[in-house]
């Protein structure tokens, strides 16, 4: 018998919520620390006007903000589907270590969310993507990285 993770199911519940409010696709994902859910959300691009809220980057927003920090290496997500580009980005970032979903990006591009587009484009040098990229005043924004050069402490 397949048991179906709570923790994984909670995502799913909130991916139905989202289908079912209007507020945005469906989608939905937990963070979880020792056993309990510190993150929750469900895409909410619709509601927020907002393309990057997608319910992995709110829930990671939920539980980076409810613990304190940026980096959550303790926790887990969980995600009713395989993440996007985007989140699949934060999810590095933030140092999650372990994700678990459910739908595929192969089910979830059968309804229209695809992101074949943009896996594709990353692994493209910069002048060969559909968006183009121009730098501009290098030297000026160097500073900044200077800056932040000097006053870092070596460890102890």
């Amino acid at each position: 018998m397949n048991t179906l993770n709570p923790f994984l199911q909670r995502a799913i519940d909130l991916s139905i919520e989202a289908s079912t409010s209007g507020q945005g696709f469906p989608f939905g994902a937990v963070v979880v620390r020792d056993d309990k859910i510190v993150g929750e959300g469900y895409n909410q691009v619709i509601a927020r006007v907002d393309p990057s809220a997608h319910a992995e980057i709110v829930a990671i927003r939920a539980a980076c903000t409810r613990l304190g920090t940026y980096e959550l290496a303790d926790c887990v997500l969980y995600t009713s589907c395989e993440p996007c580009p985007m989140c699949l980005g934060a999810i590095y970032w933030a140092k999650i270590p372990k994700v678990y979903y459910a739908n595929t990006r192969h089910d979830a591009a059968a309804l229209g969310f695809e992101d074949a587009l943009i896996y594709d484009e990353i692994s493209l040098p910069i002048k060969q993507r559909q968006v183009e990229m121009v730098q501009l005043n290098r030297e000026a924004a160097m500073q900044a990285f200077e800056l932040w050069e000097q006053k870092k402490q070596p460890e102890e």
